[in-house]
């Protein structure tokens, strides 16, 4: 029988080898940055497992400092910082204290792993008495303008103690410029801001509000974080944050917004990073506990395809099982 011409695809596919040296999109180690809750507590040996986030634990900075060694062992390269202060108030003083639980644990992190690259959440929301990202006024409305010298402040005592990346995380109005204003008045030129430039109001972060002690005490954060049906508002965004000074965008949630993702990797020819958010991270813990999918080929290859819509950079929970995997 014969056959008329057609492509053959399949000759590039027949063996692990071949696959390998075709393969467009390369997953490394460098590529992936784990996530650390660290609580304030005198207690050393402190560690409380997340039920909403398997695998995944609050820890004081002793344990927080121990695990971070053992993923570095394994290829680590950078880590993004979460704090849980011991007391919070209406102005989320604990933010940008120079004794907060964020700055002890950078300056742990820094003088135990001076290579590791270490970016530090700059936010409110984890600090203040209300849960929400920024100042509150009568009306119980997020004042903007008021928050960006509170996010400011933040940004520059991470980087007094050590902090290699600032990555501003409210979604106020103009906080890039303040941020960068700052750090560049306190001497810190050479600290580069990774911007949540392109952040969500999305049901996926449930399980990260649990981890870090951040639910709202009344209404949500909609009024600041996008509108989930949006995408051109988010090339406005992008291009307003590169304009105050951003270094490195980040679009969040990772998974769920890879059309948004690849509209950024085609249109700002600059480093971009994306979110692989506690919700997706849960969700694929779920159905791998239950034996629904296999754990390895789903984790590499829902970080593939973050990777393949066009992110330099994933932030991931994942990151430290995935790292023996791509280190072999």
């Amino acid at each position: 029988m014969v056959f008329g011409d057609f492509h053959r695809g399949r000759r590039l596919r027949r063996t692990p080898f071949l696959r390998d040296m075709v393969r467009e999109t390369e997953l490394r180690p460098a590529d992936l940055i784990q996530g650390y809750f660290v609580v304030d507590t005198d207690d050393r040996d402190f560690e409380r497992p997340i039920a909403s986030l398997p695998g995944q634990s609050q820890l004081s900075v002793e344990r927080m400092t121990a695990r971070v060694g053992a993923a570095m062992d394994n290829g680590l390269r950078s880590a993004i910082i979460f704090g849980l202060p011991e007391k919070k108030d209406p102005v989320g003083s604990g933010a940008y204290a120079d004794d907060g639980i964020v700055q002890k644990a950078v300056m742990r992190l820094k003088e135990t792993y001076p290579e590791l690259v270490v970016v530090t959440d700059v936010c409110l929301c984890e600090y203040t008495s209300h849960g929400h990202c920024g100042l509150i006024d009568g009306r119980g409305e997020v004042q903007n303008d008021p928050t960006l010298e509170l996010l400011a402040k933040t940004a520059v005592s991470h980087a007094r103690a050590g902090a290699d990346i600032v990555a501003p995380s409210d979604m106020m109005d103009g906080r890039v410029g303040a941020i960068r204003m700052a750090l560049d008045e306190a001497g810190f030129t050479h600290i580069p801001v990774m911007s949540y430039a392109v952040k969500y109001a999305s049901c996926f972060y449930g399980p990260f509000r649990d981890a870090a002690d951040s639910t709202p005490a009344f209404g949500d954060r909609r009024g600041y974080q996008m509108d989930p049906a949006n995408v051109r508002e988010g090339l406005r965004e992008a291009a307003a944050d590169l304009s105050e000074g951003a270094d490195i965008l980040i679009v969040k949630p990772g998974m769920p917004y890879l059309d948004v993702l690849r509209l950024l990797r085609d249109n700002f020819d600059v480093p971009l990073a994306a979110y692989q958010v506690s919700g997706e991270y849960a969700m694929l813990q779920a159905a791998i506990g239950n034996g629904w999918l296999d754990g390895k080929g789903a984790i590499l290859e829902s970080l593939t395809s973050i990777k393949r819509a066009g992110a330099d950079m994933i932030i991931t929970y994942f990151a430290e099982k995935a790292l023996p995997w791509l280190s072999k």
